[in-house]
C-alpha cells in the first residue's frame, strides 16, 4: 500500500473521529440528567440549537441576490434597447 495514501487515510479518519465526538457528547449530556423537567429542558435547548444551525442565513444573502437580479435586468434592458436601433435588413 502507498505510504502517502495511508497517511491521508489515517489523517482523514482522525479528523472524522474528532469532529464527531463533540456532537455525540452534547447529545449524551441530557441523557444523564435525573430530574425529568431539567432533562426535557436540556432536550429542548438541544433541539433549538440544532434548528438554529440548520436555518440558512437567508435575509442577508437574499437581498444581495435580489440586487444582482435587478442589476442584470437593467443590463438586459439596456442591451435590448441598443439592439432595437440596429438595422436588420438595410
Amino acid at each position: 500500500m502507498d505510504p502517502t495514501f495511508t497517511k491521508f487515510a489515517l489523517s482523514a479518519l482522525i479528523v472524522l473521529t474528532v469532529s464527531a465526538a463533540p456532537a455525540a457528547a452534547v447529545e449524551q449530556n441530557c441523557r444523564f440528567i435525573q430530574a425529568k423537567p431539567d432533562r426535557e429542558a436540556c432536550y429542548k435547548r438541544q433541539e433549538e440549537e440544532l434548528a438554529a444551525k440548520r436555518k440558512p442565513a437567508a435575509p442577508a444573502g437574499e437581498s444581495k441576490t435580489l440586487q444582482s437580479l435587478q442589476q442584470m435586468r437593467q443590463d438586459d434592458d439596456a442591451v435590448y434597447r441598443s439592439i432595437n436601433n440596429i438595422c436588420r435588413g438595410c
